[in-house]
């Protein structure tokens, strides 16, 4: 059956336009409409180009799969190699699914080869944590990547394309790369610029060190994002100012506490749950060496310091709680009971706080309802902060880190420009193989013509002068060509005149009529995976 020149532009459109958007590639994502749009556009423009052509005669018996063949030739020969990001998030996700996803560190580079492997997609790396999984890949063709990509998960999670598709989101390019940025840089994160996520993504181009598939643009990549994630923290500070509740209660014990008595202060926390847990947490992220915990039972506070094995902490039951406070200067609670541990009867009698802190002892309940009856404030010898001063203090961290995210974003967005320039750069590659092949073939064959007028009894000396003579003028030649193809930011060429001489080189050398890059690597990758 062969296309209808009658099939006007104007129809074209509007079908594109109607057609729903594929379920495979649904986003959850704000970003991904924008994608979609691109997408939509760019398969009109490029099916524009068509239907206006009027076809020659001999054309009209070309049949319908003869023009698609044709179509994805030139979609081959001029369509860039894509990043692209596959994923989920706390955002989009429920645990549940992310924990089908999940891929351990250890099987990264597996993952990353069995990706590789794949038709259309040539590097790939993953960033598997507890809160994301997501998949970065350069992909020779968009769509088809994306298909075979969301395949894989499919079969490795046991979860259907279908299912992925309502928590996934799909980025391509410059918003996959903003969006990692975003990450390294924690404004991705649950909480806004924390640090641990900067360490995991450092621990992604660890591991990919060596690994086949970890190539030049999604290493890049990762590289340029960590420091980015680097310098959004040292040029904003975001990840100063407590977040959580337990975080500020640490924080504001440091702040009213005289700086000299930071490494001395006697630490006490009432309750070794989930709340207490995370306060010494913080409090060793201070550089607390010791403190004492008591709670009901000692199991919890025997997990509690066996995962950190550098800190003294000290076991204490609950029956010993009026003595333990009695020798702290500081005293956390965060225990789940219903009536008040400390009443100002409990408290008057207690000995003085140290010196060291000015002889004021304090009291800092993170618990609802309250540990710290209201009339203990009454006591000159004590300072008792609750949850809502603690939120005060949490609310103005999370304003002053929502104005350094603006500024984090200018950052992201300067990067961002850099990184693609670089990619752009990179444009020139396959010029500058085409251009050496070129010479290398011209060369060859001059090299066969001169030895063949020199006979048969050529000293292999003197053959090999010879081969040496025509390399290092082929070399002398293509040094100047080569050195204006490549753009590294080291001297004053910009990458548009960078540019301007690869297109100039092949017209000049009618470089452009040789195969496409991409459509070599895409028959070499079939050819493999059918052997």
């Amino acid at each position: 059956m062969a296309l209808s020149t009658s099939f006007s532009a104007a129809k074209l459109e509007s079908l594109l336009l109607k057609c729903p958007p594929s379920p495979s590639l649904s986003p959850s994502k704000p970003l991904l409409p924008i994608a979609q749009n691109i997408r939509t556009k760019a398969l009109f423009q490029r099916a524009l180009i068509r239907c206006d052509a009027q076809p020659s005669d001999s054309s009209l018996n070309v049949t319908a799969l003869e023009q698609l063949k044709t179509s994805a030739a030139d979609r081959y020969t001029k369509e860039r190699s894509s990043i692209i990001v596959i994923g989920l998030s706390v955002h989009t996700a429920p645990v549940e699914m992310r924990e089908k996803l999940a891929i351990p560190e250890a099987e990264w580079p597996r993952a990353i080869a069995e990706l590789c492997s794949l038709n259309h997609i040539e590097e790939a790396a993953v960033l598997s944590t507890c809160n994301r999984m997501e998949i970065y890949v350069l992909a020779l063709s968009q769509h088809r990547g994306v298909k075979e990509v969301m395949e894989w998960m499919s079969k490795t999670s046991s979860v259907p394309v279908s299912e992925l598709c309502q928590h996934q989101f799909l980025l391509y390019n410059n918003d996959a790369t903003q969006h990692l940025f975003e990450v390294s840089a924690g404004l991705d994160s649950l909480v806004l610029g924390e640090g641990q996520i900067l360490s995991q993504v450092k621990q992604v181009v660890k591991v990919g060190q060596g690994v086949n598939g970890f190539g030049r643009n999604i290493s890049g990549l990762f590289k340029h994002a960590i420091t980015v994630g680097k310098r959004v923290r040292t040029e904003t500070n975001i990840a100063s100012g407590a977040v959580s509740v337990s975080s500020a209660a640490v924080e504001l014990a440091y702040m009213k506490l005289p700086e000299a008595s930071h490494d001395s202060a006697r630490m006490l926390v009432i309750g070794a749950g989930k709340m207490g847990k995370l306060v010494i947490k913080h409090l060793v992220a201070k550089g607390c060496k010791k403190m004492v915990v008591v709670n009901r039972t000692e199991e919890r506070v025997a997990a509690i310091r066996e995962e950190l094995k550098a800190v003294e902490i000290i076991y204490k039951p609950l029956s010993e709680m009026l003595t333990c406070s009695g020798e702290a200067d500081v005293v956390f609670t965060s225990t789940a009971s219903e009536n008040p541990l400390f009443l100002k009867d409990h408290v008057k009698y207690l000995p003085p706080a140290s010196q060291d802190v000015g002889g004021r002892r304090f009291f800092i309940d993170i618990s609802v309802p309250r540990n710290v009856g209201s009339c203990v404030s009454d006591l000159e010898s004590v300072q008792v902060y609750n949850v809502d001063d603690l939120k005060e203090v949490v609310a103005a961290n999370k304003e002053d880190r929502l104005r350094k995210a603006m500024e984090a974003q200018a950052i992201i967005a300067e990067e961002s420009k850099q990184f693609e320039a670089w990619r752009d750069s990179l444009e020139t590659v396959p010029t500058i193989k085409k251009l050496r092949a070129y010479a290398e073939r011209i060369r060859l064959a001059e090299l066969e013509k001169c030895l063949g007028k020199l006979g048969d009894g050529i000293p292999k000396k003197t053959r090999r002068a010879v081969d040496d003579l025509s390399r290092g003028i082929v070399n002398k030649l293509l040094h100047g060509p080569m050195q204006h193809l490549r753009c590294d930011g080291n001297d004053n060429r910009t990458l548009s005149e960078t540019l301007e001489n690869m297109h100039a080189l092949n017209r000049m050398f009618n470089l452009e009529t040789e195969i496409s890059v991409l459509e070599q690597k895409i028959r070499a990758k079939v050819e493999q995976n059918q052997k």
